[in-house]
C-alpha cells in the first residue's frame, strides 16, 4: 500500500477506533478505568512498535512513516477515549 492518501485514511480508522476502544475498557472496568485504558495503551504501544520495526526492517509494504504513526498514535488515543468517556460518565 504505496499510496499516501489510502494510508491517511488507513491512519484515520486506527485513530477512531484507537478512542472507541479507550471509551469500551474505560466503560467496562469495575473501578479504576484510566489504569485499564493505560495497560491497553501499553499493550498497543508494545504491539505497533513491533509492527513497526518488522515493517520497515524486513518487508517493503509501504511507506516508513505509516507504522511509526500507528505506534506514535497507539497510547494517545486510548488515553483520550478513556478521559472522555470519564467525563461522560460524570456529566
Amino acid at each position: 500500500m504505496h499510496e499516501p492518501g489510502l494510508n491517511a485514511l488507513a491512519l484515520a480508522y486506527r485513530i477512531a477506533y484507537g478512542v472507541l476502544a479507550g471509551a469500551v475498557v474505560a466503560h467496562l472496568a469495575p473501578r479504576a478505568p484510566m489504569r485499564h485504558a493505560a495497560i491497553l495503551g501499553v499493550i498497543g504501544l508494545t504491539l505497533a512498535t513491533l509492527g513497526a520495526v518488522a515493517a520497515i526492517t524486513q518487508y517493503d509494504l509501504g511507506p516508513d512513516w505509516y507504522p511509526v504513526a500507528l505506534a506514535a498514535v497507539s497510547f494517545p488515543t486510548v488515553w483520550l477515549g478513556a478521559a472522555w468517556r470519564g467525563r461522560r460518565r460524570r456529566a
